[in-house]
């Protein structure tokens, strides 16, 4: 195979977790593949002055890499904002190509702001800012994980925009640990259906729609639900893309019980789990309304949590993306991986 030459790893601050676990899957591929360990490690500072201003400082020779920089701007182990993240990312992707690295590929599992796609009024997109930015600071090509609009593709001009898809790994999972004989997939909204028709499709079992009202004076607030289809006497598997402050799928879940559901389960590829959704999930769980929800480790979330908390599971997709990476870096294919 033909490589694009040595990869090397960088990881912002918040990215660390996720790269480990990368790191820690290119070696059964590289064998797999029976092919020499072409990779390393490369070691960064990250300084968060007393300003709040950011810098990184990469500590190795990087010249002719293919670079490859992790970010998780929505880490919830550390103390800094989405924007904090971001900046720290945009510092280490201008020091790459100071450094002369050949290719400079960025791995943002979850893409910020990605549901700032489109202007309604008088208001910013922010999603295509943020991948101008990207691109314009010299990175070649952006990973990310079930970005919330796929048409996010065309805010870029010069790099490359690969968008992953959990499918797989979740319906693993599924498939594993929860009886399909008696389960419907539910798309929460109008929206989700073709993401969920996916999953049914993949799980082999029917599929059910949750139409939403939404009330636009206040955010994230679904006002009502309407089912279409039939859950009677069925388990539910409601997929989304993200979760973010719950409300969406509590009523989702509410509705589906309401028309005589039985357990009721989610899965969804980044589990952002904001403000006060962890507790709302807590409450529904002690209320019998969702058995449980599966989400990945695109999202960190704390030990603490992901040990401990008896609705969540989390299934990693760091082995999928460390397969992106190596195909990329020996050019090959990834279409298949993309499906």
């Amino acid at each position: 195979m033909n490589t694009r030459g040595e990869i090397g790893i960088i990881a912002c601050e918040s990215g660390k977790p996720f790269a480990e676990k990368i790191l820690n899957c290119l070696p059964e591929i590289f064998e797999k593949e029976s092919t020499p360990i072409n990779y390393k490690y490369i070691k960064t500072n990250e300084t968060h002055f007393a300003n709040r201003e950011i810098k990184t400082e990469i500590l190795n020779s990087i010249r002719g890499l293919d670079i490859y920089i992790i970010q998780d701007v929505a880490n919830k182990d550390l103390p800094y904002s989405i924007d904090e993240n971001i900046m720290s990312l945009k510092t280490a992707i201008d020091s790459a190509r100071r450094s002369d690295a050949s290719c400079v590929t960025v791995i943002l599992p979850s893409f910020p702001y990605a549901r700032q796609d489109k202007a309604i009024t008088r208001e910013c997109i922010t999603c295509a800012l943020v991948a101008r930015e990207l691109e314009e600071l010299g990175a070649n090509r952006v990973i990310t994980l079930d970005i919330h609009n796929p048409a996010t593709v065309g805010f870029f001009r010069k790099a490359i925009l690969e968008i992953l898809n959990a499918k797989k790994n979740i319906c693993e999972y599924v498939q594993s640990n929860i009886d399909l004989s008696n389960l419907t997939v539910i798309a929460p909204d109008t929206g989700a259906v073709k993401n969920a028709q996916k999953y049914a499709e993949k799980l082999q079992r029917p599929l059910a729609i949750v139409y939403k009202q939404r009330d636009y004076s206040k955010p994230s607030t679904v006002a009502k639900t309407i089912l279409i289809g039939e859950v009677q006497g069925q388990d539910c598997l409601i997929v989304d893309d993200m979760i973010a402050t719950g409300g969406t799928i509590i009523n989702v879940a509410k509705t589906l019980k309401e028309n005589e559901a039985n357990k009721i389960y989610v899965a969804c590829s980044l589990a952002f789990l904001d403000g006060e959704a962890k507790q709302l999930m807590e409450n529904a769980h002690k209320d019998d309304i969702i058995e449980l929800v599966i989400g990945t480790d695109a999202v960190h979330q704390p030990d603490s949590f992901v040990n401990n908390t008896k609705w969540y599971k989390e299934v990693s997709v760091a082995k999928y993306f460390a397969k992106v990476v190596f195909n990329l870096n020996h050019n090959v294919s990834i279409s298949k991986l993309l499906e």
